[in-house]
């Protein structure tokens, strides 16, 4: 296991009352809070002790949830990238055993202007075991005059279920294409939905049934489009104009979750 500085391990474990951290390490200045809840899920939130990723910053988080086990993972907010000419990166490595399910939410990445982001995530699922991600980020400080003012921002997803890859998505952002704001037009948040498993099959046609239905409109503040994935989830793809309205769309589509958890993560969050 990597101990160096942004490192992190999580065990999730099955147990008579539900799943419950079996094991945990964070490295400064990366660290981890597990606390308690109603439902039958262990829930962690990441944090950083800077306040966000500076110069240098490399988080790698490696997250194994055991047989029958359920885990919620997020973020205590937003992951502020701030400006650096070394870059930052974070990661996270996760295996879900038969009959797991992990839930992966965290909050909106912010690349600050002039900063440089690298994200790689990697899920290994065996047969039987579930997966929901969510990964949304932003156009930067807004409010600040530093819309799409990020050097590069690059992330990286793959998914392999019972030993078989079933999606690699990649997204680079720079301006060695041309200006971001103007390539971007109106929208300032994209997030990528992955729903995978098959005990969620019910709620995966749901989902398509419902952005299927919704009519196309001209000029829309938002864009939704999915895909199926291999018979087993889906991939959904969200360009919104806010971090609130995109919210309650994914929010929506993903009302299912408070029932896999046993308790509504969002309903304390603010």
């Amino acid at each position: 296991m990597n101990t160096g500085p942004g490192s992190g391990l999580l065990d999730i474990v099955r147990c008579e009352s539900g799943s419950v951290v079996g094991r945990a390490y964070a490295a400064s200045p990366l660290c981890l809070l597990t606390p308690r809840n109603h439902g039958h899920a262990a829930w962690v939130y990441t944090g950083s002790l800077g306040g966000g990723l500076v110069g240098g910053d490399r988080f790698r988080l490696n997250v194994r949830v055991g047989p029958d086990a359920s885990a919620f993972v997020s973020t205590q907010a937003s992951t502020k990238v701030y400006r650096s000419p070394e870059g930052t990166s974070a990661g996270v490595e996760a295996t879900v055993a038969a009959g797991g399910q992990l839930v992966l939410w965290p909050d909106p990445v912010v690349c600050f202007a002039q900063s440089r982001y690298e994200q790689r995530q990697d899920f290994e699922l065996e047969h039987g075991a579930s997966l929901v991600a969510v990964d949304c980020m932003t156009s930067g400080r807004r409010g600040s005059g530093e819309r799409w003012r990020f050097e590069r921002y690059s992330s990286r997803l793959t998914v392999r279920y019972d030993g078989g890859l079933v999606l690699l998505d990649s997204v680079a952002l720079s301006e060695d294409e041309g200006p971001l704001a103007i390539r971007m037009g109106r929208f300032d948040v994209l997030c990528t939905v992955v729903v995978i498993g098959e005990r969620l099959g019910l709620h995966v046609e749901r989902m398509l049934a419902d952005i299927r239905s919704r009519p196309m409109e001209r000029c829309a503040d938002r864009l939704i489009g999915a895909a199926p994935l291999a018979n087993l989830g889906c991939l959904v793809r969200i360009a919104g104009r806010t971090v609130e309205d995109v919210g309650r769309v994914v929010r929506g589509l993903l009302s299912f979750v408070s029932c896999l958890l046993g308790d509504d993560p969002w309903a304390r969050k603010w």
